[in-house]
């Protein structure tokens, strides 16, 4: 086939099945034994699911929902349902029944593939309400033999009689591929929903392409890089990095055993780029302070010693930035013997060339950690409507406060109100069946608005303040970023996380969720008993942890001549995790701030009348559908604040 013709997804994988046939495409870890499909093999099974899916009515124009964990098999179905001119359309594996159903009736899906009893069990739920809903099919057998009803099917038999077929009409499924064309919708994507339903994102095989394209020119990926696809197959973040980019320049992507033997797996397969929200390296960091926590004294003073170092020049070093003096440097190399080199391994980062974070901002300091251990951590910036790419960040230029510099191809430009608008080829084709949405969400010049604030710093990088309609300012009239300051708080391990309050206030005040994990380890190290999350967060020790983390954040905020103001005066730890299946996360485990306000009213009204304490009864869903109530006295606790002025003169 012609390169000019490797303009859609399935004839990049067949491309690539026919020059690198014999290497690795896929692994997927199952009962602790890696298994390895070459691309050959993987092409193979993506023509008889094709071929299969065609034989069950599956048809161009058809919507295919894909629910479930990063697994090989529904990888392969998103390629076979676009060799037949299908759009696949990946699902949260963790939303509840309710949320699905708005998705698989809004995109009207006829076909759904799903990995096993648990997401079966959510659509046989919910089928009665999605009229369209006819095949779910079925990738892992467990616990499904006695199942009969009807339209309920194994993958294995779908994929056994497709294959059949392609023997039989081998023709077939290569025309179906030649009648694709790069401005077919190549996937839809639904919005998380921060503010109302959730829209389809329809992205293009053109738009997805070039963001690969441009994202594996700019750090050289090529076919000997690997990857661990861990992440929500529904979140554009995956979509990009294990399946476009992968598709584009022919890596392996690697499918861990589950969620729980992440970390292990990492290890394991020591991948050479990966991919992670915030949320994941702060666990990572959360973990790692944990650990040295239980170190021995020698030990610890060691890990403390020559972080000192390198968060003084460890940065500076991994960008070749001259000026470092020589002790320095000697200091460095023998922090990278003795704790980077062991510490990177440990996280299973020995061998990446690159890293990047992306679906929220990440706070500076967090930023620099991994940088400073001499791993290459980048911030993407993008969105959904963008494929994910806006801007990237080069190496050798990277700044712990902005995004970087626009993508090549890309352009994006500061409207009056502060705004970022993105215009480019990477731009969605439209919203699904919201020709309304479609038209206000693109401006007169064909530009996106992002509902992102941000502006342009002397060197052309981008920096991101905050979304657009949460920046407000204080009652004073200083600038109010309460996502800027929620991240601050979360680079403490011991805040898993933050919702700051402000607008139109005369201070800014905050609810905090503990890290369980953390803080349990430290209050067992400390002989503190708890009986579960409520009652630890409670605690009078607890609150002092806290206070700490939220007076050192405040002395941090103090240095800006923005956002000196924006020191957090008051906080609360909530008696809760906050929780997306109580709708106060998305599945992105994006703050829904607005939400939060208004359930939990009651606290803010405390927070902001000084009351040293409030009283709080709350309605919880548990995991297995039944909903309770749980309560607590919430002790409210004020923070010091300093000198903006004096700050930054000592400093």
């Amino acid at each position: 086939m012609a390169e000019q013709a490797l303009d859609t997804f399935p004839r990049l994988f067949m491309h690539h099945a026919r020059i690198r046939g014999d290497r690795p495409a896929t692994r997927e870890k199952d009962l602790g034994i890696w298994q390895t499909w070459s691309w050959s093999e993987a092409a193979a099974e993506v023509r008889s699911l094709a071929c299969g899916l065609a034989q069950m009515g599956f048809t161009r124009g058809d919507n295919l929902a894909i629910i479930g964990d990063n697994r090989p098999r529904l990888y392969w179905a998103m390629t076979a349902a676009q060799c037949l001119g299908g759009v696949p359309v990946p699902l949260y594996q963790d939303a509840v029944a309710q949320e699905m159903s708005f998705v698989l009736d809004n995109a009207e899906i006829k076909f759904a593939i799903v990995e096993d009893q648990e997401q079966v069990d959510k659509l046989l739920e919910i089928k009665g309400r999605c009229a369209q809903l006819r095949h779910i099919l079925y990738d892992d057998p467990r616990g499904l033999r006695h199942y009969t009803q009807d339209g309920i099917q194994s993958l294995d038999e779908v994929i056994e009689s497709g294959r059949i077929y392609d023997r039989e009409q081998r023709d077939f499924l290569d025309g179906e591929i030649a009648k694709g064309r790069p401005g077919d919708v190549a996937v839809m994507l639904y919005t998380s929903g921060t503010t109302g339903q959730p829209k389809g994102v329809c992205q293009t095989h053109a738009s997805f392409i070039m963001a690969a394209k441009t994202g594996c020119e700019f750090d050289q990926l090529g076919p000997s890089d690997e990857i661990l696809s861990y992440l929500p197959m529904a979140w554009v973040g995956d979509h990009l990095f294990s399946y476009a980019q992968a598709i584009y320049a022919g890596f392996t992507i690697n499918c861990p055993e589950s969620g729980d033997t992440v970390i292990n797996d990492l290890r394991e397969i020591g991948p050479t780029y990966y991919f992670a929200p915030p949320r994941v390296f702060e666990n990572l960091l959360t973990q790692v302070m944990i650990r040295m926590e239980d170190a021995g004294a020698i030990k610890r003073r060691m890990f403390r010693y020559f972080m000192d170092v390198a968060r003084r020049c460890g940065a500076e070093i991994l960008d070749g930035r001259p000026g470092v003096a020589a002790g320095d440097r000697i200091l460095y190399y023998l922090g990278n013997l003795f704790v980077y080199g062991p510490l990177r391994n440990v996280l299973g980062m020995s061998r990446i060339r690159v890293a990047y974070t992306a679906g929220a901002a990440i706070g500076p300091d967090l930023f620099r950690f991994y940088r400073s251990i001499a791993i290459n951590l980048k911030q993407l910036y993008g969105a959904t409507e963008t494929c994910a790419a806006v801007c990237l960040q080069p190496d050798g230029q990277i700044k712990f406060d902005t995004v970087g510099p626009p993508a090549p191809g890309v352009e994006v430009r500061i409207a009056d109100d502060g705004e970022v608008l993105v215009r480019g080829p990477v731009m969605l084709k439209e919203y699904y069946k919201r020709p309304d949405a479609t038209a206000e969400s693109i401006d007169a010049d064909g530009y996106f608005r992002t509902g992102d604030a941000g502006f342009f710093d002397e060197d052309g990088h981008l920096k991101i303040i905050d979304r657009a309609k949460d920046v407000g300012k204080l009652a004073g009239g200083a600038m109010f970023a309460p996502n800027y300051i929620e991240n601050k708080l979360k680079f403490f391990s011991y805040i898993r996380e933050a919702v700051a309050f402000g607008h139109a206030c005369d201070m800014v005040c905050a609810f905090v969720n503990i890290d369980l994990g953390a803080v349990g380890d430290w209050a067992q190290r400390r002989n503190i008993g708890y009986s579960g999350y409520t009652d630890l967060a409670q605690k009078a020790e607890v609150y002092q942890l806290v206070l700490e983390c939220v007076e050192k954040c405040n002395a941090e905020l103090a240095h800006d001549p923005v956002l000196a103001q924006s020191q957090v005066r008051r906080f609360l730890i909530l008696h809760k995790e906050l929780d997306p299946d109580d709708d106060e996360l998305t599945r992105t485990r994006k703050v829904r701030r607005g939400f939060i306000a208004e359930k939990y009213r009651v606290l803010t009204e405390a927070l902001y009348s000084g009351k040293p304490s409030q009283f709080i009864e709350t309605q919880v869903k548990f995991e297995d559908g039944r909903a309770g109530m749980i309560s607590a006295e919430l002790r409210i606790m004020n923070a010091k604040v300093f000198d903006a002025a004096a700050a930054r003169l000592a400093a």
